[in-house]
């Protein structure tokens, strides 16, 4: 088996909390895979919402963590550009999941994914400040 043919995904395995009573876990670990493989990381949510919305992020090495995609458990989807070819997810009820599946898998998708219940990422307008 080449080596060099092994594509390695790192999967944060840690809990995000938002509330007390919300929590999203990441069983997955690391995960390895061929190129053009498909891949599902796994995602598993608890919460007292009874829509929340379901987010993943992507971070590359050395930097920031990355909006990908928003899931609803009513079915609304949403997903930055560059992500939609090849990358999806959907909230299984029944389940509590929100499983990412990434389709042919290449080396540029070598990083660490995140899950989480709602934005952490905030943007906020702040108009510029005028002198009279």
């Amino acid at each position: 088996m080449d080596i060099g043919l092994k594509i390695l995904l790192i999967i944060c395995a840690s809990c995000f909390e938002c509330r007390a009573e919300d929590t999203v876990t990441q069983s997955t670990g690391d995960v390895i895979a061929f190129k053009e493989e498909s891949v599902t990381l796994g995602c598993t949510y608890s919460t007292t919402n009874t829509a929340p919305d379901l987010f993943w992020y992507i971070q590359y090495p050395n930097g920031f963590p990355k909006h990908m995609l928003t899931r609803s458990t009513y079915g609304n989807k949403n997903t930055v550009t560059e992500f939609k070819e090849r990358f999806d997810a959907h909230v299984d009820k029944t389940s509590s999941s929100v499983p990412l599946t990434i389709q042919k898998v290449q080396l540029s998708d070598s990083a660490v994914y995140y899950c989480a219940l709602r934005p952490t990422v905030m943007m906020k307008y702040s108009p510029p400040l005028q002198k009279h």
